[in-house]
């Protein structure tokens, strides 16, 4: 969309950079809208209609998280009237949105982004693996990553794992790195195991 003024913004405009990243620059004229980057879903193809069930799913998830608001599509417009025209949320405080689209498209979510959620504990990545994970492709589960049932990628990832992976005995590195190119959930005892030998 070319850089002009539109009814959500008096100055907006929607690129690719030269690496296919998509962009949307705003004026954030909306209360509350902030100011910085905030990663957006666009749920389309099999996933178009979507985005509040996805948004309400990740809220629940995720403590210190809310929906924020979520302006609908009226009657008459390109898509179905009710679904999600935009809306701001915010998961364990980080800003994000979400759209819905059934316009034809030739991208839909994939591994090239992910969300990389730091875990404290077994617990929290058993937690958060179980949670995301459910009604996800089992397939796409590897190394800690996960599809989760809206086709979004997750990695539920040990905060360990970085002191493990920067100890300065690269055989021990070498260890946990084989250890866990072996796991899809990852298991902090095994990590410790490899590192110890």
């Amino acid at each position: 969309m070319e850089l002009g003024a539109y009814d959500w913004s008096a100055r907006y405009g929607w690129l690719n950079d030269r690496y296919g990243l998509s962009w949307q620059i705003a004026r954030g004229d909306r209360a509350g809208a902030g100011r910085g980057i905030t990663p957006t879903l666009m749920f389309t193809g099999a996933q178009a209609g979507r985005a509040e069930a996805a948004l309400n799913r990740y809220v629940s998830i995720f403590e210190g998280s809310a929906v924020d608001d979520v302006l609908r599509n009226g009657p008459g417009e390109i898509n179905p009237e009710g679904w999600v025209k935009h809306a701001r949320f915010s998961l364990a405080g980080h800003p994000f949105s979400a759209m819905d689209n059934a316009q034809s498209h030739d991208f839909a979510f994939n591994e090239a982004v992910s969300f990389q959620v730091l875990c404290a504990s077994q617990a929290e990545i058993d937690r958060y693996w179980e949670a995301l994970g459910r009604d996800g492709d089992p397939k796409a589960q590897q190394c800690g990553w996960l599809k989760d049932a809206f086709g979004v990628s997750w990695q539920v990832v040990p905060v360990a794992l970085t002191r493990m992976l920067q100890d300065p005995d690269r055989k021990k590195v070498e260890r946990v790195t084989n250890a866990f190119l072996e796991m899809k959930k990852f298991d902090i005892a095994a990590l410790e195991r490899a590192l110890g030998g």
